[in-house]
This record gives structure tokens, C-alpha cells and sequence, in this order.
């Protein structure tokens, strides 16, 4: 291994250069648990200076549970033609958007799967609708939903966006990343995008000038070096793009799906959440996973790098499919932020900072839903 080699590593990551990829790994397999604590949280402090953690109130609404790609490691998706697939109607979608608002949420996650029969006017048609009737923010269709559309429309990923975009898409979440070696993809999910793929829908998004996250699920049966290898794909991307928001980590629920695996730990969850922010030194900001984790583990990794809390998940089906079942409200996530010792503060999608007392539910429009 050789000590020098760590420590070198070591001070760099305190000094805030810019880890090389055997520099990375070295500290990752071989760095001490609280070192790594308090070199991504030494890091998280010079990002962001005043003691706030963030979180955003919104809704994962998936509009449709009808997917082709059979990822083995998905307990949420249908197959076409099963008794319990469903596409949302548009009253359905008002409610949930309605509620959204009333709860003072100020943007809704609208993901679906790669359903065979629903072409681009589908979801122009429901842009449209949604932004007809309701003020708020469409953060919507991950890469493999835009690459599953370019494919059935014989149409450039580009154009596929830019009309997404003129009916109302906002912004895109980082879905569908698992992890960007075409190796474990190959393994986990064949018939989605490529890691190139992936990539490519959000260089392009971020080149009209669209901001997107990006994720990482980990704890399956990719490697350590395989997650580094997805971490500076990104940084690299960035680097050109400057386009991605927030890296959200997350570990594999291995309940009801086709990989039997023991789910990560909350050491491996929180050490790849600390190199996350050593290596990610151009995305801004680093948001913990309590969906799959848990509040208590959560509130630690606020020490692990991270500012963000994440969404308030007015509703989230896909996690919940594996099994579990993490709830929490938006007066306990800003208790559990408050005993971490920072100020709760809700932000927008592009972590803006959202003013006290202000009541972001201007009402909707009156519509007729389907």
C-alpha cells in the first residue's frame, strides 16, 4: 500500500486538490473511517460555509409502471399486458399534484417506465397539461426514458429534449445510472441505455442550458474501483458541463427483486458517500439518501460530506416495492437537521433558497382531468 502514498493522499484531499483516480481508490480501501469523516466534511465546509442543511418538498409521481427493460434489480416495474400495470389518468395525475401543493411543495419528480406503447406526444401532452394547470416545477424523465423515446420515435436525443422542453420539462433527475460501467450494466439491466448513453442525454441537456442531477446505486455486485470508475465519469462530464446540481448515492434494495444480495452496510454507505465528496469536487452539493438508510444513519452522513437532505417524499413507490419503507415529515426532517446541529432550510430544484413564510401554492387553474 505504502504509508507515504497515503498520507500524500490524505493532505491533498485536506487541501482540497483535485484526487487522482489511484489517489481516490487508495484512500477509499484504505483510508480510516474517521478520517474520512473529516476529510469530506472539512470539504463540505469549504463548499458551503454557513451551517445550513437543505431539503426540497416535493412528490415522485411515476406516471406509468408498465417498463420492457426488466432490470433484475427492480421490484417496482410491470410488464405490458400484466393485471396491475396502470398508466395515470390526468385526474389522478391533479390530485397528486394538488396535494403537492397544498403541502407547500414547489416541484414534482415525474418518472415512468420504458413503456412500449407511449410515444413522444404522450409526454408532450402531459407537460402540457401539468404546466396548463399547475405552478410548479417538472423535474422529469430520466436518461433511459429519453433514450427509450429517441429510439421509438427514430429521432435525435437533441430533438427528443428540446420538445420535452417546449412543453414543459424543467429539469432532469439522474436516474438510471446504476452504475456507468457497461460491465455491471450489461449484468443488471441490458436492455437500458449505455453508460455512453447515459452520459450523453445529460451533455446534451446540459448544453441547451437545462440543469440535471445524478446518482449512483450502489451495494450490488459492481466493485469498488467500478464506483470510482462512475464517480469520475461524472467529474469529467462536469468538468465540460458545469450542468449537474447535486450526486445522490444510494444503496440497492434487494428485497422482491432478481439479485439476492445483502444490502450495503451503513459504514459502506457512509464511506462512499465521504469519497463521493473528495472526488466530486466540482458538484456542488452532496445529498444523503434517508429513503433507503433510514433517519439515523442520514443525520451521521450530514458528517460524511453531505448538505442536502433530500426530498420530503410526499410519495415514493419504487424503494417501496423492495420493502422498505423509511417515512418522515417535513417537521421531523427539520428536527433530525436542527439535533445534527444546522439550520433547516427549504430550497428549490436549483437549491435556492425558498423564503421563510412565503406560500408557494398559487392554485391551479380549473380543468377538466380525465
Amino acid at each position: 500500500m505504502g504509508i507515504d502514498k497515503l498520507q500524500t493522499s490524505i493532505e491533498k484531499a485536506w487541501e482540497g486538490e483535485r484526487l487522482t483516480k489511484e489517489e481516490a481508490l487508495l484512500l477509499w480501501e484504505n483510508g480510516d473511517f474517521y478520517t474520512l469523516a473529516s476529510l469530506a466534511h472539512h470539504r463540505r465546509l469549504s463548499l458551503h460555509v454557513e451551517p445550513i442543511v437543505t431539503y426540497v418538498i416535493d412528490r415522485n409521481i411515476n406516471y406509468t409502471n408498465i417498463c420492457i427493460s426488466g432490470c433484475r434489480f427492480c421490484a417496482f416495474y410491470r410488464s405490458p399486458g400484466a393485471e396491475d400495470g396502470y398508466v395515470l389518468r390526468q385526474g389522478e395525475l391533479s390530485d397528486k399534484i394538488d396535494e403537492t401543493l397544498s403541502l407547500g411543495g414547489t416541484q414534482i419528480l415525474l418518472q415512468g417506465g420504458m413503456h412500449p406503447d407511449l410515444g413522444l406526444r404522450f409526454y408532450e401532452d402531459m407537460l402540457g397539461f401539468i404546466k396548463k394547470h399547475f405552478p410548479i416545477h417538472i423535474h422529469a424523465f430520466s436518461p433511459p426514458e429519453i433514450v427509450h423515446l429517441a429510439r421509438k420515435e427514430n429521432l435525435e436525443i437533441k430533438e427528443v429534449l428540446l420538445r420535452l422542453r417546449q412543453s414543459g420539462l424543467d429539469s432532469i433527475p439522474g436516474g438510471g445510472a446504476e452504475i456507468l460501467v457497461d460491465e455491471v450494466r450489461s449484468t443488471l439491466s441490458p436492455k437500458k441505455c449505455s453508460s455512453s448513453e447515459w452520459l450523453a442525454v445529460m451533455e446534451i441537456a446540459h448544453t441547451l442550458g437545462m440543469k440535471t442531477t445524478a446518482t449512483m446505486m450502489f451495494g450490488h455486485i459492481e466493485t469498488l474501483e467500478q464506483r470510482l470508475e462512475h464517480l469520475l465519469k461524472l467529474r469529467e462530464l462536469q468538468d465540460r458541463t458545469n450542468g449537474f446540481t447535486a450526486f445522490i448515492p444510494w444503496t440497492f434494495q434487494p428485497d422482491n427483486t432478481g439479485l439476492k444480495t445483502k444490502p450495503a452496510t451503513a459504514i459502506d454507505y457512509l464511506r462512499t458517500l465521504a469519497i463521493s465528496r473528495l472526488v466530486l469536487d466540482n458538484i456542488p452539493n452532496l445529498q444523503v439518501s434517508w429513503v433507503t438508510m433510514g433517519s439515523g444513519v442520514a443525520q451521521v452522513a450530514l458528517q460524511f460530506g453531505a448538505n442536502d437532505f433530500g426530498s420530503t417524499m410526499i410519495e415514493e413507490n419504487v424503494v417501496a416495492a423492495a420493502g422498505v419503507r423509511h417515512r418522515l415529515s417535513v417537521e421531523q426532517i427539520r428536527n433530525i437537521i436542527t439535533d445534527a446541529g444546522y439550520e433547516p432550510r427549504q430550497r428549490n430544484t436549483f437549491y435556492e433558497l425558498v423564503q421563510k413564510g412565503k406560500n408557494n401554492h398559487k392554485g391551479h387553474k380549473e380543468h377538466k382531468g380525465m
